[in-house]
C-alpha cells in the first residue's frame, strides 16, 4: 500500500482506471468503554485530572499469578447490554458494540442504526482492530469438554471466538451492510483499523465507517504468558501506579482491556447534514521492523518511518505536528525505541523533541487491540479541546528519553501547527500511525 498519497490526489480504482479526487475524512462520533469507565466522558474527565484505572485482580483464579493487576473495565457489559444479546457475544464484541453505539449517536444518529436513519446501509462500514478476540471461550469450551465432554461444549463457542465477532456484532446491531472488517496487527491493530477505514472513504467506497479497536483479553491464560515472557509490571501493592512510560524504574505494561471508536465520514457528506466535526482523519502510516519475534528494533528506524509517511499522507510537514500521543507501554525497550523514533524525526540539533508528547497508558495501562482505537478517541478530544491530557506515573524521566513529556497536569495544545500523531506499534514490528489534523 502506498504511503505518501497527500490530500487532494487521485487514486487508483480496482480495474486500474482512476477514480474521483481523494475526499477529506472528519471524525463525527466518539465512543469508549476504558478502565476509567463507561463512555468518552468518563475516559476524558478520567484522563485530564490524571486518575489511573488500574486495579488489582482479586478473583481465585489470579491468586497465584505473580502479576494481579491490570487495567478493567469497571462496568459489566452484560449489566448494560440486554441479556439475550449479550449471552451471543464475547467480552471484546461487547465492548465494541457499547463503544460503537456511543460513537454512532455522538454523531448525530439514531440509536436504532441505519435503520432509523436516512442513511443507506450499504453505504456505511465497520473497521475494528483486535488480537485475541475471544480466546477466553475457546479455552471456557476446551474446560468444559475436558470436564462434560462433547456435548458440554456450548453451541455458539465457534463464531464467539473468531476475532471478527466484534465487527460482526457491531454490524448486526446498528444494521450496517457495507462491510464489516477486522485487522489483526498485534498492538498496532486499532490503529490501523482506522486507517483503512480513512481510505475506504476517501477513495469512495463508504461514506461513514465506524472504526477503532476493542479486546478483552485479562484472562489467567494471557496473564500467564506475558508474565512468562517478563513483560508486565509486577507492582502487585500499588496498582495505580504500576504503569510508568518514559519513567526510569520503568518494569513493564499493565494488561488492559476496552474499546475505542470513532465515527469516520466524509467531510461532504458530514457538512450536507450538518454534523459536528471534532477534526479531520488526515492519514496513517504503516511500516514493519523486520527485526524479531517480539522485541523492538532499538534504533526505531521502522518507527521513524511510519511516523514521515503518515506526515507525508495527511499532505503536510513535520513543522506542522503540534502534538504526538506515545505507544509508551512502560516496557524497557519499547519506549526507548519509541523515543529514539521520535528523536530521528522530529528532535533538534541535540536530539531534543519539542513537541509535547503524552502517554495516556499511565491510565489506562495497555489495552492490547483496543490501545489504537481508544488513544485515537483521546487525540481526537485532545485536538477539539485544545488541552492535552497528562502522563502519570512518570515521576522521574529517564534520561535517554529526550521528550517534551506532559506529566501531572494538563497542558494547553499549542497554537501554531494543526497535527496531532497517535502511535501504535507491536509485536513482530508492527508500527502504525494515525494522523488528525484539528479544524
Amino acid at each position: 500500500m502506498t504511503q505518501s498519497r497527500g490530500r487532494g490526489r487521485a487514486a487508483v480504482g480496482g480495474r486500474g482506471q482512476l477514480r474521483s479526487t481523494a475526499r477529506r475524512v472528519v471524525v463525527t462520533g466518539l465512543g469508549a468503554v476504558t478502565p476509567l469507565g463507561l463512555g468518552g466522558d468518563a475516559l476524558w474527565t478520567g484522563l485530564l485530572v490524571g486518575r489511573s484505572g488500574i486495579r488489582s485482580l482479586d478473583a481465585p483464579e489470579f491468586a497465584e499469578h505473580p502479576v494481579r493487576i491490570a487495567g478493567t473495565v469497571p462496568v459489566d457489559p452484560t449489566e448494560v447490554l440486554p441479556k439475550t444479546q449479550a449471552r451471543r457475544m464475547n467480552r471484546a464484541a461487547q465492548f465494541a458494540v457499547l463503544a460503537a453505539r456511543e460513537a454512532w449517536q455522538d454523531a448525530g444518529f439514531a440509536a436504532g442504526g441505519t435503520r432509523d436513519s436516512c442513511l443507506d446501509p450499504e453505504r456505511v462500514g465497520i473497521s475494528l482492530g483486535t488480537i485475541i478476540g475471544g480466546a477466553s471461550v475457546l479455552v471456557a469450551g476446551d474446560r468444559r469438554l475436558r470436564d462434560r465432554g462433547v456435548r458440554g461444549v456450548a453451541p455458539l463457542t465457534a463464531p464467539m471466538t473468531v476475532p471478527s465477532q466484534a465487527a460482526s456484532q457491531v454490524s448486526l446491531d446498528l444494521h450496517v451492510t457495507g462491510e464489516a472488517r477486522t485487522v489483526v496487527s498485534a498492538c498496532a491493530s486499532g490503529t490501523e483499523a482506522i486507517g483503512q477505514a480513512v481510505d475506504r472513504i476517501r477513495y469512495g467506497h463508504l461514506d461513514l465507517v465506524l472504526a477503532g479497536g476493542a479486546e478483552a483479553a485479562v484472562t489467567p491464560e494471557v496473564m500467564a504468558a506475558f508474565s512468562a515472557m517478563r513483560a508486565l509490571s509486577a507492582r502487585n501493592d500499588t496498582p495505580e501506579a504500576a504503569s510508568r512510560p518514559f519513567a526510569k524504574d520503568r518494569s513493564g505494561f499493565v494488561n488492559g482491556e476496552g474499546a475505542g471508536v470513532l465515527l469516520l465520514e466524509s467531510e461532504e457528506h458530514a457538512l450536507a447534514r450538518g454534523a459536528r466535526i471534532y477534526c479531520e482523519a488526515a492519514g496513517w502510516g504503516l511500516s514493519a521492523d523486520a527485526h524479531h519475534l517480539a522485541a523492538p528494533d532499538p534504533t526505531g528506524n521502522g518507527v521513524a518511518s511510519a511516523l514521515r509517511r503518515a506526515v507525508a499522507d495527511a499532505g503536510a510537514n513535520l513543522a506542522d505536528v503540534v502534538h504526538i500521543n506515545a505507544h509508551a507501554t512502560a516496557t524497557v525497550d519499547g519506549d526507548l525505541a519509541e523515543a529514539a523514533a521520535l528523536s530521528t524525526v522530529f528532535g533538534a540539533t541535540d536530539g531534543a523533541v519539542p513537541v509535547p508528547v503524552t502517554a495516556l497508558k499511565g491510565s489506562l495501562g495497555h489495552l492490547q487491540g483496543a490501545a489504537g482505537g481508544v488513544e485515537a478517541v483521546a487525540t481526537a478530544l485532545t485536538l477539539h479541546h485544545g488541552v492535552i491530557p497528562p502522563t502519570i506515573g512518570c515521576d522521574d524521566l529517564d534520561d535517554a528519553v529526550p521528550l517534551d513529556l506532559v506529566r501531572n497536569i494538563a497542558r494547553p495544545l499549542p497554537g501554531h501547527g494543526d497535527l496531532a500523531l497517535s502511535n501504535s506499534f507491536g509485536f513482530g514490528g508492527h508500527n502504525a500511525v494515525l494522523a488528525l489534523r484539528r479544524r
